[in-house]
């Protein structure tokens, strides 16, 4: 009787252990396949842009509409989370990303692919919300969720660097056991089985939440996402070459998102239950957090842009050499997030994430000193066959690397004290908005930063263009080539392609430079703003979520 007893309590907590264990999996690879996603194409645009011929204003939408899609929406879909029921929307939003992924991996036109990357964010929005909210209906209070929230945090940081890694070495594939591939497209042709496998557990895996009867702030969501949309259009469309600042497609674009926007601060001042409610923001130690992330997030992602495609197009690495070159920033970040850790507890958070801001910014400065010869003749010596890549003779490990880990360490600095700071005496009801909002700031600033240090870089692309254009036309026509045919396996004429290498190092170090000063304006606000003691950030009850780095 007694080992009866003891036997069936025994079993039961097996069998719990069991199903928290296979939710951990479920949430955590779902989380990984969704952050994995805003790192994963940074390594594929180069071939993207010569697959489907896209500009270099076309190929920022690549990353920048994704971005916008899951941080316009991101707030929405934690919502629709709570009225619909948080696996349903977690199971459904998977769902909408795997059908986008296998659109975009069959797109045949640029604007095909953009439309997939729209609908992947749409879907990331729906599921990523949901994920971290499930790991609190699946694990108790206590130690079981702590360790959940740990692991769920790591994929998040293990994502970005495997994002990196499994680009590189997906682009560089060109047949796969005798079949012939494209790389680029398997980038996201892999989310698809993932993500539908994941969507299929779900129902069986995962204990769904209750539901919520709040009404949704439909009009919040449709100000807000148009908005967005409205000014980082804008903000792409005054770069390029045949529109600018003065076009009225260009100025109807700004104006109508800054109206929008301002609907949308109107909207969640009336409604009953606001998307955001105001009050988060305009907390002055919230409100300074997320000032701050949105340069730093714009500053950051432009990192990721510019040196992927600088590495790959002017330095000559290939996919997976230039995949492994970006691991050193994860393991930096990692470094930057402990030292953070273990400082907040003793010195103010000004102090930390002023220090880290300030560190990143140096990097980015020395991201825009890159040092190239991209004359017109350097230009069609590197086209000429058995030529060097344009850049071949820039060293890694004296340009590239020591910049690389010093943001890496001010971002880790910087992450950590943002995250407290922004759920920083929050009430219980608004937590999980709290820490929705640091998540879509993060997504959005990174989407604005893009566009505007893209028509930064597009500037001086233009105006070194004009410089060059002639000289390389007359270099190829001498070379024996046709400057307007097509490039063999590409859909660029050889003289875009030269365009592309003699210019693209001149738009890049000015966009560094530009993202240099939006850290540094970052950090001015933190410094002035920011003024959170140790004794008070340690008074909070509630327990942050990490956001997605």
């Amino acid at each position: 009787m007694t080992d009866q007893t003891t036997a069936g309590p025994s079993t039961a907590d097996a069998a719990l252990g069991a199903h928290r264990g296979r939710a951990l999996v479920l949430i955590s690879v779902a989380q990984l396949m969704l952050v994995l996603d805003g790192t994963i194409t940074n390594i594929a645009l180069p071939h993207i842009a010569r697959d489907l011929g896209m500009t270099p204003a076309g190929l920022t939408w690549v990353v920048t509409i994704y971005s916008l899609a899951f941080g316009g929406l991101l707030l929405l879909g934690g919502r629709l989370g709570d009225l619909l029921g948080r696996r349903r929307t977690f199971a459904a939003g998977l769902t909408v990303f795997a059908a986008a992924s296998l659109l975009g991996g069959f797109a045949t036109d640029g604007w095909m692919l953009l439309a997939a990357r729209a609908i992947q964010g749409m879907g990331a929005a729906l599921a990523s919300p949901a994920a971290l909210a499930l790991i609190t209906t699946n694990f108790p209070a206590g130690p079981a969720r702590n360790k959940a929230m740990g692991v769920f945090a790591g994929m998040s940081g293990i994502g970005a660097a495997t994002g990196l890694l499994l680009g590189g070495f997906l682009t560089g594939l060109d047949s796969i056991l005798g079949v012939e591939v494209t790389g680029w497209r398997l980038t996201l042709l892999i989310n698809a089985p993932i993500g539908l496998v994941a969507a299929a557990l779900a129902p069986r895996w995962l204990t769904d939440s209750e539901r919520s009867r709040n009404r949704l702030d439909v009009p919040g969501a449709i100000c807000a996402t148009l908005g967005l949309f409205g000014l980082v259009f804008g903000l792409s469309r005054a770069g390029e070459a045949d529109h600018g600042w003065t076009d009225p497609v260009t100025l109807a674009s700004l104006v109508l998102g800054v109206l929008l926007l301002v609907g949308f601060v109107v909207t969640e001042r009336r409604v009953a239950h606001p998307l955001l409610p105001l009050r988060l923001i305009l907390d002055r130690t919230r409100g300074t957090s997320f000032g701050a992330m949105v340069f730093a997030s714009a500053a950051m992602f432009a990192m990721f842009y510019f040196n992927g495609q600088f590495v790959q197009r002017i330095m000559g690495y290939e996919p997976l050499h230039a995949g492994v070159a970006f691991l050193p920033f994860s393991v930096g970040v990692m470094t930057g997030a402990v030292i953070a850790s273990k400082l907040v507890t003793r010195i103010g958070v000004r102090y930390i994430t002023g220090t880290g801001t300030l560190l990143a910014s140096v990097a980015l400065f020395g991201f825009s000193r890159y040092d190239v010869d991209d004359s017109p003749a350097a230009v069609l010596r590197s086209l000429a066959p058995g030529g060097d890549a344009l850049g071949a003779d820039v060293s890694y490990w004296t340009s590239v690397f020591p910049f690389l880990v010093l943001m890496a360490v001010g971002m880790g600095m910087t992450f950590v004290p943002m995250t407290l700071t922004a759920v920083h005496a929050v009430r219980r009801e608004d937590s999980g908005v709290g820490s929705g909002v640091l998540n879509t700031v993060q997504q959005v600033g990174g989407a604005i930063g893009l566009a505007v240090l893209g028509t930064i870089s597009l500037h001086f692309i233009n105006a070194r263009t004009d410089e060059v254009a002639g000289p390389l036309r007359e270099g190829l026509t001498g070379m024996g080539l046709d400057p307007d045919a097509s490039v063999p396996g590409g859909s660029l004429s050889y003289l875009d392609s030269a365009l592309y290498t003699a210019t693209y190092t001149e738009g890049a170090s000015n966009a560094f430079l530009g993202a240099s000063v939006l850290m540094l304006i970052a950090s001015l606000v933190i410094w002035t703003f920011l003024d959170v003691t140790p004794r008070e950030l340690g008074s909070d009850e509630e327990t942050p979520a990490v956001p997605t780095i």
